[in-house]
């Protein structure tokens, strides 16, 4: 009992300034509505932005790094799970097999792509392969269970995790206009934000200012190209079977809030869940993405990117344009309406 108040005490400073910033973003988005008539900037877009804010000009102090940790990583995570009760499995099958060996191929090319952008901009063999699998698969996770496999130098990992970190929230900002932009339908743009964005939790809120289906054929669609960590990792474990790196435990190739969220999803295909219960599920998702996205924020210092160089910058940024262009060329190919 005492070592749970303890840990209580270590993240309730955290917790309390991401809530501040929660509500900060929500009075924002209210304030948006009475003057403009419309949230142009949703509340889980602001509490990014503040976060962000927030953190690069005057940083993050020791006491609120355990909580801000905490509700970036395992509120996100409850967060995905919870959305699963939202998610009938029936959505992604209406695509067909096509979809997965698609979302596969694309993964596979743009890994390959985005590594040979690095080798010929001069990156290092292990730190232009750890880019490509945070690109390609799902950020920091990728870039953290690739590591340990090919022995990757702490220098390059950090750098990378840097670059992900910040560049995660210039994707998620930005991905929204293209909807305009290239005239997508709701179904074409979480295709679109599900091949794009980093991390799983990042996809609500890039397809949360457009619409629920959105959410949810974005968060599918991520779901099955995070799944390919798993044969990435396997793949290269076996290629550097030489090499000094170690093989990731399973929980890392598969994180626990995936499995958490493909049981939920079960559930309502099954329509074992009740209404009400469904409705909770669905709020409590939406005010645990908010509160984590200003933790995700307030983790971000926009100065890393200075601080990384510019080779770094414009390989990272050839590489979102080549996993852009691939995804945008499987919903074309895949005739998605």
């Amino acid at each position: 009992m005492k070592k749970v108040i303890k840990n209580a005490q270590v993240v309730l400073p955290g917790l309390l300034l991401c809530g501040a910033v929660t509500v900060a973003a929500h009075g924002l988005e209210l304030l948006e509505v009475r003057l403009f008539g419309r949230a142009w900037l949703e509340s889980l877009v602001l509490a990014i932005v503040l976060g962000t804010v927030l953190c690069t000009v005057r940083g993050l102090a020791p006491r609120y790094q355990a909580g801000v940790k905490f509700s970036a990583k395992t509120l996100l995570e409850m967060a995905v799970v919870l959305l699963g009760a939202s998610v009938s499995a029936g959505a992604i099958l209406e695509h067909g097999m096509s979809m997965i060996v698609g979302i596969a191929v694309v993964v596979a090319v743009t890994i390959t792509g985005s590594y040979g952008i690095g080798r010929a901009s001069g990156l290092p063999g292990k730190m232009a392969l750890l880019i490509a699998c945070g690109n390609s698969i799902c950020g920091n996770s990728a870039i953290a269970a690739v590591a340990p496999v090919i022995n990757a130098d702490g220098k390059d990992v950090a750098a990378s995790i840097a670059f992900t970190a910040v560049l995660g929230v210039v994707v998620v900002l930005a991905l929204p206009l293209l909807v305009p932009l290239l005239q997508l339908s709701d179904v074409q743009y979480g295709v679109f934000a599900g091949m794009t964005v980093y991390a799983v939790p990042q996809v609500l809120a890039a397809t949360a200012s457009v619409s629920q289906t959105s959410v949810h054929i974005g968060t599918l669609v991520k779901l099955v190209r995070v799944l390919m960590l798993g044969p990435v990792v396997l793949a290269l474990s076996l290629l550097g079977r030489d090499d000094a790196g170690k093989r990731p435990p399973l929980s890392q190739m598969v994180p626990w809030f995936i499995v958490g969220f493909l049981i939920m999803m079960g559930l309502r295909s099954a329509a074992v869940l009740p209404q009400p219960a469904l409705d909770v599920a669905h709020e409590g998702a939406g005010y645990l993405t908010v509160m984590s996205m200003a933790a995700l924020g307030l983790g971000v210092d926009a100065r890393a990117v200075l601080r990384a160089g510019g080779r770094v910058t414009a390989v990272v940024m050839l590489s979102l344009v080549v996993l852009g262009v691939f995804s945008a060329t499987l919903i074309q190919l895949l005739h998605i309406a």
